[in-house]
């Protein structure tokens, strides 16, 4: 049989509880957005997208929202897929795409997209590549910008806005959480996905399972002063 604990240990380890719940930011986003996510992954309501919104710029400490400047995508929830490697600049191969030998073992198999990205390289030469290059395309989504509300009326406006707009990605599920970059368009309809991601953006997100797909909230930040970092972002209650 089972030993009988003292009521002053249930107590105690009930305190436990707690005390590790409160010291926990991650559980308390994980609980805020299920409360407020539908049980399916469709579109947003405007006002589950001011909820989510409010959660996320709270947690993270910057301003998040699902439109800006009068824009938005099609969605602000949907499911991401894996995307490959995009090129940088003329000549960018696997071979020359990592700067050290851990990111190549982790990343080197998920190859490089046969074609560009949707605003081409990212700098016109290896010489000319800075870090801020490196950073957009290691940590950059592909969003579905020709579904946005208005795109076909304004193209020029539209793909002006979207390039390199910067995005907060968030996993639901676990909390994880990175500032990434819209480095390309896509995936199509008939993908089944809405969104898809770096290799890097992937694995961080802890998206890389077998069936590379699973869902994410990605919203707008407001940096106008460029100040936020690319890559993962931590609570910061």
């Amino acid at each position: 049989s089972l030993p009988v604990l003292p009521t002053s240990s249930l107590v105690d380890n009930k305190s436990m509880v707690v005390e590790s719940s409160v010291l926990n930011p991650t559980g308390f986003l994980i609980s805020d957005l299920q409360k407020t996510l539908p049980s399916e992954v469709r579109p947003l309501t405007t006002d589950e997208e001011k909820e989510v919104s409010e959660i996320l710029s709270r947690d993270f400490k910057m301003p998040v929202s699902a439109e800006l400047q009068g824009l938005r995508l099609n969605r602000s929830y949907g499911l991401i897929g894996a995307e490959q490697h995009l090129a940088r600049y003329p000549g960018d191969t696997m071979a020359s795409h990592f700067d050290n030998p851990e990111d190549s073992q982790k990343y080197y198999s998920s190859g490089m997209a046969p074609g560009l990205g949707a605003w081409g390289y990212f700098a016109p030469s290896r010489y000319d590549l800075t870090q801020e290059d490196i950073d957009r395309e290691k940590y950059y989504i592909a969003t579905q910008t020709f579904l946005a509300p208005g795109f076909d009326e304004n193209v020029y406006k539209y793909v002006s806005f979207f390039k390199y707009r910067k995005m907060l990605v968030v996993n639901p599920e676990n909390g994880k959480a990175m500032v990434v970059v819209i480095g390309d368009a896509g995936p199509g309809r008939s993908t089944g996905k809405h969104l898809g991601g770096s290799p890097e953006v992937m694995k961080y997100l802890e998206r890389v399972d077998g069936a590379q797909k699973g869902p994410v909230l990605y919203f707008f930040i407001d940096d106008q002063e460029d100040v936020i970092p690319l890559g993962p972002v931590e609570i910061q209650r």
